[in-house]
């Protein structure tokens, strides 16, 4: 543990000390704010001609706000966690530090989770800032906790996803423009996958629709816990982690 804690200190600080996670975090917040301003905008637009009408049918915060929301900051995070994933290993590998890391009593599980959860602690944050947006939905709407935090914990597993198939590109390349690129479109893929559906076979659509990773966060955003939706997401940064410690090792070996 003590050499996790070390990898994991030394991630924070190369993020910190460097213009990478203020960038991707303010570009992150300046849209989804964006967002979140155009509905909430929209929503109290007619709430007050609802309200001039005596009629409030069909107005709900929950789906005109909150859920618009989520549904775009999931598209950001689609835009800004290869920049964040893409010099985990990358510039290791560029520089020669990452056999020099190989080569000291350190396990590759403790590298790899030391660099994991430093970038999963970066999302955090950038998420932890946007319960302004909440927050001022409560002082002029009644909103329902739930869908709050399913949307969050929806957009908390969908990054983590992102940032273990992040992981893996970065391990097999050295340069952190190839990795990003390979990276947003791996995600990229699992984002569209499941639209092709309706143009597979029964069989084949089932499975396709299984792998879309927009699928599965479908119902977090709408208030629901599926658990087969969690373990998706579970499994999908698993596997990743998994091929990304079977990388690593193949670069102990071949030195």
């Amino acid at each position: 543990m003590r050499n996790f804690y070390a990898i994991l200190r030394r991630e924070l600080y190369a993020y910190f000390s460097s213009p990478i996670a203020y960038a991707v975090m303010t570009i992150f917040l300046v849209l989804s704010g964006y967002f979140f301003y155009s509905a909430f905008a929209y929503f109290s637009m007619l709430s007050m001609q609802a309200m001039r009408m005596r009629w409030a049918g069909g107005i709900n915060v929950t789906d005109m706000v909150l859920n618009p929301t989520f549904s775009n900051m999931s598209v950001i995070m689609l835009l800004m966690m290869p920049l964040l994933t893409m010099r985990l290993f990358s510039e290791e590998k560029k520089e020669g530090t990452l056999e020099l890391l190989l080569s000291y009593p350190i396990r590759e599980t403790e590298l790899l989770m030391g660099k994991f959860v430093a970038c999963l602690v970066v999302f955090f944050a950038m998420l932890a800032l946007t319960w302004l947006y909440p927050v001022l939905i409560w002082l002029y709407a009644k909103p329902d906790f739930g869908p709050i935090f399913t949307g969050y914990l929806g957009l908390f597993l969908m990054g983590a996803a992102f940032i273990a198939l992040g992981l893996l590109v970065s391990s097999l390349t050295e340069n952190q423009i190839v990795s990003a690129a390979v990276t947003f479109g791996a995600i990229l893929m699992f984002w569209l996958i499941g639209w092709s559906e309706a143009f597979a076979g029964p069989s084949l659509g089932k499975v396709l629709s299984h792998l879309s990773l927009l699928g599965h966060f479908e119902k977090f955003a709408k208030g629901l816990i599926d658990t087969r939706d969690v373990i998706y997401y579970v499994d999908f940064s698993i596997l990743f982690l998994f091929m990304t410690m079977r990388s690593l090792e193949s670069k102990r070996w071949r030195g």
